[in-house]
This record gives C-alpha cells, structure tokens and sequence, in this order.
C-alpha cells in the first residue's frame, strides 16, 4: 500500500489527485492492515485489544509528528503575515540595481539567507515576485528563477529551520542546530555560488525598467514604513530566535514558533488598532485572523499523511531491514547512501524519503550514525539540495514553475547539469571539511 501511494504521490501531475488525498489514503489504509494483522509486534494482544494496543502505538507517533506539523503551521502564518503587511517591500527595495549581474549575485545571497531563516518554499515565492518588480525580460527572468530555486534549496540545507527535511531531523534529536550550521554551512554555500557563476556568464548589459503595476507583491499602505519595518524584524528575528530558544529551555521548536507567532499577532493587532475606524476591507484581510484561514492546510494534511504512513513501516520494521540491505549493498559507505538519496530527492518527493531514512537507522551514541553525525548531516544536505536537479524535486521548484511557467525540458536541458555540478561539488567540500580540515 505504501508503495502504491508512493506511485499516485510521484505521478500526481499525470493523475490530477492531490497529493494529500493519496498522503491521507496511504496512512489510513497501512495501519489498518497493520491492526488486521499486528503479527509478533503485538503478539500479546489477542482479539479486540489489538486494536487498541495499535491506536496506543498511533497516538505514540502522532505525538512527535504534531510537533513538525504545528511548528510549519505556525511558520507558515508568520511568513504570510510579514508578506500581507509589505514586510518584504524592504528587501525589494534592497535588491534594486541596473546591472543584471549584480542582480544575479544580490538575488542569490539574499534567496541563500532568507531561506534559511523562513524556509524554501516561501522564500521562492517572495523572491519570484520580487523578481517581478525588477526584471521584464521573461527570458532573463527565467534564469533568475532557476537560481532562486537552486539557491532555495541550498539555504534550506544547512539551516534547521530552512527546509521541512532538517526541521524533521532536528525535531527527532538527529542534528543539532550548531552542528548542522556549522558543519553543512560551506558545503551548501558551495552547491549555490558555482550554479550562480556558471548562469551569471549568460547574462549581459544592464536591466530595462520595469513597467509599473508588474508583479503581485503585498504593498501595504495601511501601515507606515516603521511599522512594516517592524513587522518584518520581529517575525524574521523571532524565526532565528527560535533556536536560541530551544537550546536555553530546551522545549519542543515548536513552542519557541508559537512564542513568536503571538507576539507578532498582539503587535499586528495594535497597529491596526490604531488606525481609529480606517479598516478597509483589504487591511482586515492582512489581519492573522484572516491570514490564518488561508494557511495551506492540503499541504500539512500531506505531511500528517506521509509521516504517519512511514511511522507504521517503522513500527513493523520493514525501514530497519532496508535500511540493512543498503549499508551491505554499499559497505556502510554513507557519503554514497546519502549521495543516491539526493539524486533520487529530485525525482521524489523528499519528506517521504528522509523520514524513511530515520525509520531506517537507528541512532548510534558515537560514530557516523551519532547525533550530528555524517550520515545524518549528509543526509540533510543531500535531501535538501539534491531536490534542485529537476524543477519537480523540491517545493521551490514546483511552486516557480508554477509562477513562471517554466517548462520540465527546458529545466532539464539548461539547469539540471549546473544545479548536478554544484550538489556534487558541496558533498566534496564536506568530505574535505571532514577528511581534511577534520571538522
């Protein structure tokens, strides 16, 4: 059943069923069978008790699946409250430049650090509107676009908070937020500035003016440069402030994302309150009881789904014995294991993909298989830059196809083998920081 759900998942663009629905049918349907048949997991449970014994073993992992589930929801809000109230019209007006060089380079700093601060998928989208606003050029702006999905990624990497892979292995204990920056930080680097010189070589001459009204960025007039300004830095400072947060309470990161979540909604309400019966009906939209009825709730009902559905493959040890069969197949070499899942993270989507992976091994007190281990800070590098190699292999990518209509050949044929070029050569920086350097 697993399986087969994989299959609907990957082929969604050919079979038009949502992603979530198949997430949702999957999980359902596998710990059903599992009830049917718990088999020696559950060998003391005879008759009607298997079926609560199950539901035990179900609430267990819906428990540690909440955590990631609520800290997107609340990230989520965040990023669209900044967005809704022209919190990011700053960094727009921080990118402005004539020459499309300079463009280039600025874009991919600013998509590398925002991302690892929001995360991907957002911070594709900001960017591709921001875009917008400064590049008329379609064809131009399609090399843009690829850069901020490639740069997305990459800044997502190293960040535990940048990409929904390492907030999963962050949230399980398997990578710390210092060992993963520190460690990750230059190899993710790496795997964005060698994409962004080789596209930089096929841009030329200075931008033309944009045409006014272009782009679809929130402008928000209701509230002042200040308070926009103010938004911006208490919901960006509060998401870097959140692992702070957990090293010093040393609380779920969920609860530090609810923590800024509030603080940002009791501001946005007092400025807002203060405009003394000035409310139209656009600023009550940009107001996070609205925001928060359009939050993306097929994509959390994705990840209950996937997370679930591979907690039951867990739970029977099917992972394990995976797990087993590759570090036999390739002599435990983990700089290959993890290599093959980047590559695989562009074809698949590749939430289900890690959380198989951290079903599949279990955690070691030393060695690779440790707490910020290699294996497990490649896997959060591969996961999360490999994705770059197809327009399809990663959130960003999807979400700027959309936008800008890129094409899947036409990603394939001019961006596949830079984005290749640079995933291959952060595994390499990686190995010389540990082989080396002997970080």
């Amino acid at each position: 059943m697993f399986v087969i759900g994989y299959l609907f998942i990957a082929l969604e663009s050919l079979t038009k069923i949502n992603k979530a629905a198949v997430a949702l049918l999957m999980f359902v349907a596998c710990w059903t069978i599992f009830m049917i048949d718990p088999g020696s997991y559950l060998s003391a449970a005879i008759g009607p008790h298997a079926g609560n014994v199950v539901s035990e073993v179900i609430e267990k992992h819906l428990g540690s699946t909440s955590t990631t589930l609520f800290f997107l929801m609340g990230a989520m809000t965040i990023v669209e409250v900044i967005d809704q109230n022209g919190g990011f019209n700053f960094v727009r007006d921080t990118l402005k430049t004539k020459s499309k060089k300079t463009l280039l380079w600025r874009i991919m700093f600013m998509t590398f650090v925002l991302s690892a601060i929001l995360d991907n998928l957002t911070t594709s989208i900001v960017m591709v509107m921001i875009l917008r606003k400064l590049v008329e050029s379609k064809k131009d702006r399609l090399i843009y676009a690829s850069l901020v999905v490639i740069a997305a990624n990459s800044g997502g990497a190293f960040s535990p908070i940048g990409d929904v892979t390492t907030i999963m292995l962050w949230n399980k204990g398997l990578i710390t937020a210092a060992g993963v920056i520190k460690e990750i930080f230059i190899p993710s680097l790496v795997s964005a500035v060698i994409p962004a010189y080789i596209l930089s070589l096929s841009l030329k001459g200075e931008l033309v003016a944009v045409t006014p009204n272009s782009g679809t960025l929130a402008e928000a007039n209701e509230l002042t440069k200040a308070q926009r300004k103010a938004v911006f830095f208490i919901g960006v400072g509060g998401l870097i402030f959140v692992p702070i947060f957990k090293s010093i309470t040393h609380l779920p990161p969920f609860v530090g994302i609810l923590l800024v979540l509030g603080l940002l909604w009791t501001v946005t309400e007092l400025f807002y309150a203060h405009l003394h019966g000035r409310e139209e009906k656009g600023s009550m939209q940009k107001r996070v009881t609205n925001i928060l009825s359009r939050i993306d709730m097929s994509t959390i009902l994705f990840f209950l789904g996937i997370l679930m559905a591979v907690a039951c493959l867990e739970t029977i040890g099917v992972l394990e014995t995976l797990g087993e069969g590759l570090n036999v197949t390739f002599n435990g070499n983990h700089y290959l294991v993890t290599g093959i899942i980047g590559v695989l993270s562009s074809i698949v989507d590749n939430v289900p993909l890690v959380a198989g992976c951290m079903g599949m091994y279990p955690v070691a007190e030393v060695g690779d298989m440790a707490v910020d281990g290699i294996f497990w800070q490649l896997l959060a590098y591969c996961a999360g830059v490999g994705g770059s190699m197809l327009i399809i292999g990663s959130a960003a990518g999807v979400v700027v196809m959309g936008l800008e209509k890129i094409t899947f050949g036409w990603y394939m044929k001019k961006i596949t083998w830079i984005a290749f070029v640079g995933y291959l050569a952060g595994i390499i920086v990686y190995w010389l920081e540990k082989s080396i350097i002997g970080f």
